[in-house]
């Protein structure tokens, strides 16, 4: 990662249009919110939302990231989207639907113009067959790009297929988004589970994501957040494996090896960098517990 390590195991969407869920967001166990202008917003309602947001970010949202997901910037709100919030108390702006380099660098522009906070990152919604073919391109567009954040609803519209319980119509996009955001130094968000009926199944879904190598998953509804968190952080017995390779590894080292053997395993310096890895992420989830 090109920065410290932040835990996004829950991120969830919280509609721009209704004030009572934004002032919930506030209490919630979520990671991170998207506070969203875009699909989850009428066409006139757009306008109302931005204020609703920008009065939730002002009386902020305790150590949860508040993240703003704009409208597209080829769209009538697009660019007066960008411009209420870049001085905002907004974490990051989430751009939708994004296919090219050309449009991260014309947000990060744009940024830099408004005179936006040099902490305000941009996020990109990676969500059409096109955007999958211009990965490369697109995390590598801009160091205030962070995190790519899978669309997979509009993904499989898109594909003309079908939403399976293995996810095997996305599973070619989610491993190269995967690949595209460790390549570059990016976090990855897993797309939405729809079924808020569905705790196995959304179960299933964020063991596929965190085995695949996403950091966290989007979500729909507050009652996925718990779930979500348990799978993407660290289990306990994980911490303790993660300890004791590197206290082996440690030993291993001063007594003039190069390796280390644990458990009938043989431990080498990638296996101590995940390791450690896991340690940070348990640490800021923990600071986090105790704030």
């Amino acid at each position: 990662m090109n920065q410290s390590i932040r835990p996004r195991r829950s991120v969830l969407y919280m509609p721009g249009a209704n004030t009572r869920a934004l002032e919930k967001a506030k209490s919630l166990p979520a990671d991170s919110l998207i506070l969203d202008l875009e699909d989850a917003v009428a066409p006139d309602a757009k306008v109302a939302a931005r204020e609703n947001i920008l009065s939730a970010l002002e009386s902020g949202f305790g150590y949860r990231e508040a993240v703003v997901r704009i409208n597209g910037l080829n769209t009538a709100w697009g660019k007066a989207d960008l411009a209420f919030f870049a001085n905002s108390k907004a974490d990051a702006i989430l751009l939708p639907k994004v296919e090219s380099a050309t449009q991260v660098l014309e947000v990060a522009a744009l940024l830099q113009k408004m005179n936006a906070p040099s902490t305000m990152r941009i996020w990109a919604m990676i969500e059409t067959p096109l955007a999958i073919f211009k990965l490369q391109e697109i995390a590598d567009a801009h160091p205030l790009l962070e995190t790519l954040v899978l669309g997979t609803s509009d993904l499989v519209k898109d594909l003309h297929a079908r939403h399976t319980p293995d996810r095997i119509e996305t599973q070619t996009a989610l491993s190269l988004s995967v690949l595209a955001a460790r390549a570059y130094g990016l976090y990855v968000l897993d797309g939405v589970h729809l079924s808020l009926d569905d705790e196995t199944g959304l179960k299933l879904s964020c063991i596929q994501g965190r085995d695949m190598g996403f950091d966290g998953k989007t979500l729909i509804h507050p009652n996925q957040i718990v779930l979500a968190n348990e799978i993407f952080g660290p289990s306990p017995e994980e911490i303790l494996e993660a300890q004791n390779r590197i206290a082996a590894y440690d030993a291993a080292i001063q007594s003039g090896a190069g390796i280390a053997v644990l458990n009938g395993k043989l431990i080498e310096e990638l296996h101590i960098q995940d390791a450690k890895r896991i340690l940070a992420l348990a640490k800021a989830i923990s600071d986090r517990e105790k704030s």
